[in-house]
């Protein structure tokens, strides 16, 4: 079976900050090759949430710090590439669900599919045993202690489902920030930890 290629895009929005983690791609990409015989694109894509371009792709990434206010376009071609088979994987960047990057996107998304549209996954989902095999669930990131005000690890991500598959994965443990370094200095990690990114990846494509 020929795999297709994978690319890893990043979605400009006009609000907030969306160019974040900026070594954390070549170092997922790096992984992909490593661990896998997925194809993939070398360079990362960065393309406008509120262009057509969204729907070639089979995996995005959005992310930032600040407001997430999407305009008429962006909030239209959100909703029809989620609604469509593609697959989002968000990630705050402030690791703190009280802060305002979660409130504004949990509001988009409330807007866009209904207040009860992103829920908690159990930590038995599917996408914990991909292609590693993550038991507990979702695992930490060593920015957790220092974002969410409250000294806990949350053990659960969230998403919104379109007919029974993961189409928005939502994480406010900061995996970007987590996987965003040079991905030659994994030989000193007693453990990848861009390993659940794999998952992710493999997950999106139905592998």
């Amino acid at each position: 079976m020929v795999r297709a290629t994978f690319t890893f895009t990043r979605l400009r929005y006009r609000s907030g900050d969306w160019d974040t983690d900026q070594r954390m791609p070549a170092n997922l990409l790096n992984s992909l090759i490593e661990y896998t015989t997925i194809p993939v694109q070398p360079q990362e894509k960065v393309i406008d949430l509120s262009s057509a371009e969204l729907f070639n792709a089979a995996f995005c990434y959005l992310s930032g710090h600040k407001l997430v206010q999407f305009d008429a376009q962006e909030a239209a071609n959100f909703k029809k590439y989620v609604q469509n088979g593609g697959f989002v994987f968000v990630d705050d960047c402030n690791h703190d669900i009280d802060g305002l990057f979660a409130k504004s996107f949990e509001a988009q998304m409330s807007s866009l599919f209904g207040p009860d549209a992103l829920r908690k996954i159990p930590n038995t989902h599917e996408i914990y045993h991909s292609f590693f095999q993550f038991e507990k669930g979702p695992p930490t990131t060593s920015f957790e202690l220092n974002g969410w005000g409250d000294d806990l690890v949350h053990d659960y991500l969230k998403a919104i489902e379109i007919n029974g598959r993961i189409a928005v994965l939502y994480s406010n443990k900061d995996y970007g920030c987590e996987w965003d370094y040079d991905f030659r200095n994994k030989r000193f990690m007693a453990e990848d930890n861009t390993k659940f990114g794999v998952n992710i990846v493999l997950y999106a494509m139905g592998a």
